[in-house]
């Protein structure tokens, strides 16, 4: 049984999930199948064709391209370093995930829910990228372009607060602790393999007392994720 007959049972359900889907997107979508495989996570579908894994491909590079083109145009004088670092600000993957759980996806979202540490990861933000790709295979560039700017950018991404943050959090909290004279060490605690692919678990140490953990497929996605938690701790 394929993933849509699976999850469509009757037709009773297609309503349901049509009209959660349109409350959710703010438009009627068209190809519904594109939708549930951007909204599967592999903890339920292993298959390729049926987990949003390969539809997280295609959306992360088509929303790097719309932001791309959005702070093109609204910083006419402004370089490419500037560009770049604006760009990560607004797509890396702590905000994308704030912002997909603001918008609710975490409960249309097929993941397993049974496990505890899926729940407090960066799956949602992965799932809005997933969701960008799906909506570009459904209705295009352009329609894709507008609603990013309307549903991400204008209600979540406030440039004059980005354009102020430090994205780099780990530095910042390598400063705090040698200012404060206390030892930082980022650990390597767990190396583990997912789908071919190496997933890092980090640790940030300081002075003696363990303040945070993060989870990346690089040791420096995993440090940032375990700075972020442990300057959340401290107040910074």
């Amino acid at each position: 049984m394929n993933l849509f007959a699976s999850i469509f049972k009757t037709d009773k359900h297609l309503r349901a999930y049509k009209k959660q889907l349109k409350g959710l997107l703010d438009f009627t979508p068209g190809n519904i199948a594109l939708y549930t495989t951007a909204l599967s996570h592999r903890s339920v579908r292993e298959s390729l064709e049926d987990n949003n894994e390969r539809m997280e491909f295609l959306g992360d590079a088509i929303l790097s391209a719309i932001v791309a083109d959005f702070l093109f145009r609204k910083y006419p004088r402004k370089g490419e370093g500037f560009l770049t670092e604006m760009r990560s600000k607004m797509v890396n993957r702590q905000k994308l995930n704030d912002i997909a759980i603001k918008m609710g996806l975490k409960k249309i979202a097929k993941f397993n829910r049974i496990d505890g540490g899926l729940k407090n990861s960066q799956i949602f933000g992965n799932t809005l990228e997933a969701l960008v790709g799906a909506i570009y295979l459904d209705k295009g560039y352009i329609k894709t372009r507008r609603w990013v700017l309307k549903h991400l950018i204008a209600p979540h991404l406030f440039m004059d607060e980005l354009e102020l943050q430090d994205i780099n959090v780990k530095n910042k909290l390598i400063g705090w602790a040698n200012k404060q004279s206390k030892s930082i060490d980022f650990e390597t605690v767990e190396e583990v393999h997912e789908k071919g692919r190496k997933l890092f678990v980090v640790a940030v140490v300081v002075g003696g007392e363990a303040l945070g953990t993060g989870r990346g497929f690089s040791k420096k996605d995993a440090s940032q994720m375990a700075a972020i938690q442990a300057a959340e701790k401290l107040g910074l």
